[in-house]
């Protein structure tokens, strides 16, 4: 099977209000659409991405109030990775959270790339890769008055997403 990247990633969450906080106001997406979920018309579905909605950098969450923070386990996303451009803009995600309270942790390197590995409050594992500036379609937000992230520095699409499996094999994903 050959990929060609990610539309999007749908999580779950338990508190949309503040899921909305941290996705416009800290991580600097834009809030792109709020609808229903269409199995489940009681539940909100939360979609973030770029100034235009660009396929590629499509967050959406359902809204499911009783849900509780996330719970590591297998046959799940465990890991949802976004671009950045550059080691300057992992410099200013550190200096970003540690002002707006964020746990993150140290900068790192995997696969021979930088990245910053941080949780959303509800616990899902988020990760910021340094693209190296390769070629992206999106186009930042503007963001939240008084919460700007600067384009440069601005989150620039999904990088990959990490899926916990218990047999490989018995997934619809071969390597």
């Amino acid at each position: 099977m050959q990929l060609h990247g990610l539309h999007h990633v749908t999580a779950v969450t338990g508190n949309a209000p503040g899921n909305l906080e941290f996705y416009t106001r800290v991580l600097g997406l834009r809030l792109v659409k709020k609808t229903v979920n269409q199995d489940d018309t009681s539940a909100y579905h939360l979609f973030y991405s770029d100034t235009k909605g660009t396929p590629g950098l499509d967050m959406t969450f359902f809204d499911w109030p009783r849900t509780g923070p996330d719970q590591r386990g297998t046959d799940s996303i465990v890991n949802t990775l976004f671009r950045v451009n550059g080691r300057a803009a992992l410099d200013y995600w550190v200096g970003r959270f540690q002002a707006m309270g964020v746990s993150a942790d140290d900068l790192d390197t995997f696969n021979g790339r930088a990245v910053l590995r941080f949780e959303d409050p509800e616990g899902q594992r988020l990760t910021l890769v340094d693209d190296g500036g390769a070629p992206t379609q999106i186009e930042p937000w503007p963001g939240v008055a008084g919460a700007e992230v600067p384009a440069e520095f601005a989150i620039r699409g999904f990088h990959a997403v990490a899926l916990s499996v218990p047999r490989l094999d018995l997934s619809l994903i071969h390597i």
